[in-house]
C-alpha cells in the first residue's frame, strides 16, 4: 500500500470520450425511487443495455439469483445479448453508480469516494438512509486493482473532466456543509489535484431547480472534446432556471482551461417536465431537475436522455454534431427522473488500460 497520491504517481482521470472496457449499471429495484413503476424503469434499463452492445461490456449489478433470473429473462425478451453482460450479486439500493460507485483512472486504479447520499439521509430519513448503504457496494465487490480512498465525500456527478487537467464542478454542490463540512475552495482543488490530476477548477455557481444533489455538474455542463463545453441554457427570461444557466455560461465564457485555452460553448435547450409525484419535490406539478446535458459517452454509442418534449429533437440534433464518430442513441427518461437522475447518473465507466 503506497501513501503517495495518484497525481504522484502519475495518474490523471481520463475524459469520458477516451477508450471504455465496461461500464457499471445497477439494476433497478428500489420502488421508493420508481414511483412511477417499477417496469418502466426495468425496460429503460434494457433499451440502454441493448444499445451498449458492440461498444463497451456491461457490468451489471443485482441483488441476487431471483434478481439475475428476472433481469436475464427481461433483456432477452428484449433482444439483448447476455453475453455482453457480466453480473456481479451484492446488497444495494439504488443505480446511482455514478455517485457511489468508484472514480476509474485507470482499468484497475480507482478512487473510491466517501458516500453519504447527498447529505440528505437525516433531512429525509425515510427515503435517503437506507441509501446508506450503496456507498459499500463497490467494496463488497472487492474490485481487483490499486484502491485510493481520500476520506471525504464526492459524487461522481459533481464533476466532470477534459482529462487534460481541467475540471468542472458547482459553489451550490461541493461547498454545502452537509458534504465535508466547511471545506474551502482550495482545499477541494488540492484533492482534486491529489487524486484526480486536475490542475484547474472552474466553479460554476448552482444547479437546477429542485435538484436534490445540490446542482451536480452534470446536468448542466460537459466536455464533450478537449476545448469544447456543451451547456444547459434557457432562453425564457421567465422561466425558475434562466438567471442560473445565464450566470452559470458567462462563468464558461470567461474562463480557460488547465493550458489557458478559452472554450467553444455550445447551448443546449432545456426540457420543461413537471413531477406529478415524487419525494424530490414538496407539491405535485413542480419542474423537474432535467436537462439534456446528462448523456452518457460511450466507445461507439452516446446513451442521450429525453423528455418527450418538444426541445428533444433539437437537442439530440447538437448532441450529435458534436459526437460525429459516434451514434447518439435517444433514451426516454420520463419516468427515470422521478428517481433524481438520468442516463449519466446511472452508468461508471471503466477505462481500456
Amino acid at each position: 500500500m503506497t501513501n503517495q497520491t495518484p497525481s504522484a504517481l502519475g495518474f490523471i482521470m481520463p475524459a469520458e470520450w477516451a477508450p471504455h472496457s465496461a461500464v457499471w449499471l445497477a439494476w433497478p429495484h428500489d420502488v421508493t425511487t420508481f414511483v412511477q413503476g417499477m417496469d418502466k424503469a426495468e425496460l429503460t434499463f434494457c433499451e440502454m443495455i441493448k444499445a451498449l452492445e458492440g461498444s463497451e461490456r456491461v457490468e451489471l449489478i443485482v441483488l441476487d439469483d431471483e434478481m439475475e433470473k428476472k433481469a436475464k429473462h427481461l433483456l432477452k425478451s428484449q433482444g439483448a445479448d447476455l453475453n455482453n453482460i457480466n453480473f456481479h450479486q451484492v446488497d444495494y439500493v439504488d443505480v446511482w453508480t455514478r455517485d457511489y460507485g468508484p472514480t476509474f483512472l485507470k482499468k484497475d486504479v480507482f478512487v473510491k469516494w466517501g458516500y453519504n447520499v447527498y447529505g440528505k439521509s437525516e433531512e429525509h430519513e425515510i427515503y435517503y438512509k437506507p441509501l446508506l448503504k450503496d456507498n459499500d457496494v463497490f467494496n463488497k465487490l472487492g474490485l481487483p486493482g490499486q484502491k485510493f480512498e481520500p476520506g471525504i465525500v464526492l459524487e461522481g456527478g459533481a464533476i466532470d473532466v477534459d482529462g487534460r487537467g481541467t475540471c468542472l464542478t458547482t459553489e451550490q454542490c461541493l461547498l454545502n456543509p452537509s458534504r465535508n463540512g466547511q471545506m474551502t475552495k482550495a482545499e477541494y482543488e488540492k484533492y482534486l489535484f491529489d487524486y484526480l490530476g486536475e490542475k484547474k477548477t472552474i466553479w460554476l455557481k448552482e444547479g437546477l431547480l429542485n435538484d436534490h444533489t445540490d446542482g451536480h455538474i452534470d446536468e448542466i455542463a460537459r466536455f464533450v472534446a478537449l476545448g469544447k463545453i456543451v451547456c444547459a441554457y434557457e432562453d425564457d427570461p421567465k422561466d425558475e432556471n434562466f438567471q442560473t444557466l445565464k450566470d452559470n455560461y458567462e462563468i464558461l465564457k470567461n474562463s480557460s482551461d488547465a493550458q489557458g485555452q478559452p472554450f467553444e460553448l455550445i447551448k443546449l435547450p432545456m426540457p420543461h417536465l413537471n413531477l406529478n409525484d415524487s419525494t424530490l419535490v414538496s407539491e405535485p406539478g413542480q419542474k423537474a431537475p432535467v436537462s439534456y446535458c446528462n448523456f452518457y459517452i460511450g466507445n461507439k454509442v452516446v446513451l442521450a436522455a429525453t423528455y418527450n418534449d418538444p426541445n428533444d429533437a433539437k437537442a439530440l440534433e447538437i448532441i450529435q454534431s458534436c459526437f460525429p464518430d459516434r451514434k447518439v442513441v435517444p433514451i426516454d427518461c420520463t419516468d427515470i427522473i422521478y428517481g433524481g437522475g438520468a442516463i449519466h447518473c446511472m452508468t461508471q465507466q471503466v477505462p481500456l488500460v
